[in-house]
């Protein structure tokens, strides 16, 4: 388990630094978007970013924060970091030829497989936790504050939400022996997701919903989980991770 958990290390940090990057940014930017919201919703090209923003501008700080770290950040490179840490657990093994030297070693397949997946899991949800935690010390910067403990929940939500994701990656990477497809085929389906988030018509037919504003602003103001969310997101990992274990155990080198 170690060693798995090594090679996820420098991605990870990767993954780290940049949301953290574009965390400090949005903290930093928060005076100049309250002063210029108008401005801002004028420039909008879309009904929906338009309301958008005034859901940030309205729920103030924290709506905003909650829009830019993870709303922006976290469903934008946090839906590739899943995509990218799933695509290559089974798929890549199969190829590079390593496969057999990889079921080679002394353990069952089942605990391969979980091993992979639970160090890959990690290396997608811990950042989100992290990056959180600075939140607060950001916001200093600015005058303004914000609840750790609200932040936490948001991230655990998001993290749910990112799990589910790279659950469905995951089982691909056990049926498949072409990480690069695999990659296409998600952030195909996850972009389309994301465009119809945009379109007002069709938006509540968008995964993104699950962890859209409105969701997250919900979870600062009763600081709890929505577990009518919360829950499907659980039980599509869980019935993914099953799934992928069961593929794994008929895959043929």
């Amino acid at each position: 388990m170690e060693r798995t958990l090594r090679s996820y290390l420098w991605p990870a940090l990767g993954y780290l630094i940049v949301l953290e990057a574009m965390l400090a940014a949005a903290c930093l930017f928060w005076p100049s978007f309250r002063d210029n919201v108008e401005s801002l919703k004028a420039m909008a090209p879309m009904a929906s970013l338009r309301q958008m923003v005034d859901a940030l501008a309205q729920g103030g700080v924290e709506a905003y924060v909650n829009g830019q770290h993870f709303f922006k950040g976290c469903n934008t490179l946090g839906t590739a970091a899943a995509v990218l840490f799933a695509m290559n657990a089974v798929a890549g093994e199969a190829n590079r030829g390593t496969m057999e030297l990889w079921l080679s070693r002394p353990f069952t397949r089942r605990r391969l497989l979980l091993e992979r997946y639970v160090a890959g899991a990690l290396a997608l949800t811990v950042p989100i936790f992290l990056s959180s935690l600075t939140v607060p010390w950001l916001l200093s910067f600015v005058d303004e504050r914000m609840d750790i403990a609200g932040l936490m929940l948001c991230s655990a939500h998001q993290s749910l939400f990112l799990l589910a994701l790279y659950s469905a990656t995951f089982l691909l990477s056990t049926l498949s022996s072409r990480p690069v497809w695999i990659a296409m085929a998600m952030l195909f389906f996850t972009t389309l997701e994301f465009s119809l988030y945009l379109v007002k018509t069709v938006t509540h037919w968008s995964i993104f919903r699950l962890t859209d504003i409105e969701a997250l602003i919900w979870i600062m103001q009763h600081r709890a989980l929505d577990w009518t969310r919360c829950l499907p997101m659980v039980a599509t990992s869980v019935v993914l991770l099953v799934a992928a274990e069961r593929s794994f155990a008929r895959r043929v080198v």
